[in-house]
């Protein structure tokens, strides 16, 4: 059972949440009134630790975040941290660090937030910066950074490490709802990403039911086995969604608590049946490893 991990000197509660997906990449653009229902649950059951980057839709998601936090007046429950790093108003996106790009993203971001946020992460690493936090993919079903040495050096440093699509894109639920490759929205990035497509599509879809055999057992949801086991390597989850219910299901992993042998159960599930086809296309490849 875990509640509270720590992050830069303080304690925040898990799993936090990851507003990317209101308005950027994942096949939904919601409103405000639209985005209202799932913010307020967040707020209302204590999730606290919101996530957001100037790169989801070029600045709304934060518009949206600022909107819903200045209407709501609710600036002084929450720990809210954006991004900057990637240059999305230029002709084409690219990485950059520079003094001039982070002092102009943060600006942009305050204004549209219409607060300092708690914390600012540079999307791609500067690797002279001084790093209290870094976000990177972590999911029973994307373990690449037990073995790359991320982790283990960033727990060696005392840098929290923030696992971003901790439910493995959509894909660690209990009734995943797309059939086919076919079935995404038009503009929802899996379209562009190796595991989702082609055969691969299939084989991946067939490793969840091998979780789904040890949720059941324990009496709840994929999902929530996956963010506990997230939480048990110590690692601070920002599942997103945008839906209330789904919210106060991943929530509810907190109270989950992995016995010795479910952990054992659940690495051997993880190192057992590694997921086919690469992370991200080959544009967005590139631009890893900053």
């Amino acid at each position: 059972m875990v509640h509270s991990l720590p992050f830069v000197g303080q304690q925040v509660p898990v799993p936090g949440f990851g507003a990317m997906g209101l308005s950027s990449a994942m096949g939904s653009d919601l409103s405000l009134e639209q985005a209202e229902p799932v913010l307020l649950k967040a707020v209302e059951l204590g999730c606290t630790f919101w996530d957001t980057a100037v790169a989801y839709k070029n600045g709304a998601n934060e518009q949206l975040l600022g909107d819903f936090v200045k209407k709501h007046n609710v600036r002084n429950q929450l720990f809210i941290a954006s991004k900057c790093g990637f240059d999305v108003f230029g002709p084409r996106r690219r990485v950059t660090n520079s003094a001039a790009h982070i002092k102009e993203y943060i600006e942009g971001t305050i204004n549209r937030l219409g607060f300092t946020p708690d914390l600012y992460y540079l999307h791609r690493i500067d690797p002279i910066a001084k790093i209290d936090a870094i976000q990177a993919e972590y999911s029973a079903f994307e373990t690449l950074h037990e073995t790359n040495g991320l982790i283990e050096t960033a727990k060696e440093l005392g840098v929290a490490f923030v696992a971003f699509s901790p439910l493995g894109h959509g894909w660690l639920v209990d009734d995943f709802q797309f059939k086919s490759p076919d079935d995404f929205a038009p503009d929802d990035f899996r379209r562009t990403v190796p595991k989702f497509q082609g055969e691969n599509f299939y084989k991946n879809k067939a490793i969840v039911d091998q979780i789904k055999q040890l949720a059941t057992a324990k009496g709840c949801t994929v999902a929530q086995v996956a963010l506990a086991w997230v939480a048990a390597q110590g690692l601070l989850a920002i599942p997103g969604t945008t839906k209330a219910s789904r919210l106060e299901e991943n929530w509810g992993s907190r109270d989950i608590v992995l016995t010795e042998q479910e952990l054992k159960t659940m690495r051997k599930i993880v190192d057992d049946a590694k997921p086919v086809g690469e992370r991200f296309s080959a544009i967005f490849q590139s631009m890893v490893g900053h």
